[in-house]
């Protein structure tokens, strides 16, 4: 299965602004979902596990979804569920090498938080953090990220300002 990144609009078939039931609805074969609702924050999240993929739509605030979080399978483990950006296989493309491809669209990363890179405006949120022994570059930062979000294109907003 691939999961293709459509930012700043979601993960195809869940697109962000759909309440949380239809995009349910729009992926009957995922299978059954862990659905948390928490009145309190009037928020919500559903989440799967595709093939060691972790996948978390977010509404958060209400009832529309604002976010989609995928998380790479962990170390020693690998999936036929592929999550793409443009083609780059976002868990298994060296993170300096997507960051590349981001700029080379137009695309500005923010590196100021080297653990969690954002692109503003778009908006992609990465993670380059984990407590498992995987291989990391020169700066001591995982080779790879370890989960994206997409969310809406002002989500980030504050972050290069």
């Amino acid at each position: 299965m691939d999961l293709v990144l459509d930012p700043p609009r979601g993960v195809a078939p869940i697109h962000l602004g759909m309440t949380l039931d239809e995009a349910l609805a729009a992926v009957p074969d995922w299978g059954e979902p862990r659905v948390l609702q928490r009145p309190r924050r009037n928020s919500a999240k559903a989440s799967w596990t595709l093939d060691h993929v972790g996948v978390q739509v977010l509404a958060e605030g209400g009832t529309r979804v604002t976010a989609i979080e995928l998380w790479w399978p962990g170390e020693g483990r690998t999936s036929s569920t592929r999550v793409l950006l443009d083609g780059d296989e976002v868990f298994t493309t060296p993170a300096a090498r997507l960051f590349q491809r981001a700029a080379e669209r137009g695309w500005t990363v923010d590196t100021a938080h080297p653990e969690h890179p954002v692109v503003p405006g778009v908006s992609l949120g990465f993670t380059r953090q984990t407590s498992q022994e995987v291989e990391r570059d020169a700066a001591g930062l995982p080779k790879y990220v370890t989960s994206v979000l997409v969310a809406g294109k002002d989500y980030y907003r504050d972050s290069c300002g």
